[in-house]
């Protein structure tokens, strides 16, 4: 099992959902974030003063999927999320070792 991190635009997220739903993917995890990378943030102006925003906006999606879907799920992310300028983000995929559903106790790849 492997762990797919993948830090994008917030308006790219319900695209992004859509395509995972598409390839079978039921459950993900959204988290609001903030960071930067080469986009390096910008000035904004704020009742006649400028300020830096040095982190911008992004979200993290988070997908656990068995290891035969993590190139599917990698190319639909992507498809989804570029638009093709700077910031679109990034993936991160990580081994998985255990997975235990609470409710059930169910481990492994049936927990997912």
């Amino acid at each position: 099992m492997k762990k797919i991190e993948a830090i994008i635009k917030p308006f790219k997220l319900d695209e992004v959902r859509e395509a995972l739903s598409e390839i079978g993917v039921t459950g993900l995890t959204v988290t609001e974030v903030k960071g930067f990378g080469r986009q390096k943030g910008h000035t904004e102006l704020y009742r006649g003063a400028e300020y830096v925003v040095d982190f911008l906006p992004k979200v993290k999606v988070e997908i656990v999927v068995a290891d035969n879907l993590v190139e599917r799920v990698m190319e639909a992310v992507i498809n989804a999320a570029r638009t093709g300028k700077i910031g679109d983000g990034k993936i991160f995929v990580t081994a998985v070792e255990q997975v235990v559903r609470i409710r059930t106790g169910e481990s492994g790849e049936a927990a997912i």
